[in-house]
């Protein structure tokens, strides 16, 4: 008697089929320009709080940055430092590990905007909602549009004043 053959793909070739990525809107890791490895990363809660209470704000319609210029850049910190927060209130945690893979790739996506060294600021990203049905592109665009606007900002305060 012959074997039945299945049709339908296994559950381990869905998983790491390249066109799953496509499928769920977020693009495949080997897409990276960049790597946004933990040096590039805020990780303790005071440089939040930090970069919250003295820093200053650029909105969007889907997130909204945070940034502050250290003053006295440290000597292992003399590039850009990024953090991502996703607040409860967006969603259950699925929702919300899912808001932060899509913002981590978009902003892994557009860290060569971001100058190598000699830029000791601190950027809090702060999606909203519309991040986990917005398509991938426009969230990646608002990425770099922000990250634009902010290096705008800080040129303009840094320029010497005539």
């Amino acid at each position: 008697m012959p074997k039945a053959v299945s049709v339908l793909p296994s559950a381990r070739d869905i998983a790491t089929s390249p066109s799953r990525a496509r499928l769920s809107g977020f693009p495949h890791e080997s897409n990276s320009a960049q790597s946004y490895s933990k040096e590039y990363r805020l990780r303790k809660h005071a440089d939040y709080e930090r970069v919250y209470k003295l820093g200053r704000r650029q909105f969007s319609q889907i997130m909204t940055f945070f940034y502050l210029e250290r003053e006295s850049p440290l000597a292992e910190h003399t590039h850009a430092r990024i953090g991502i927060t996703v607040g409860r209130a967006l969603g259950g945690a699925v929702q919300r590990n899912r808001i932060k893979r899509r913002m981590r790739e978009a902003v892994r996506a557009h860290l060569s905007l971001l100058p190598e060294a000699d830029l000791p600021l601190d950027i809090v990203i702060n999606p909203k909602k519309p991040v986990l049905t917005e398509p991938f592109e426009r969230v990646t665009a608002e990425v770099s549009r922000g990250f634009r606007q902010i290096l705008k900002q800080t040129e303009l305060r840094s320029a010497p004043r005539s």
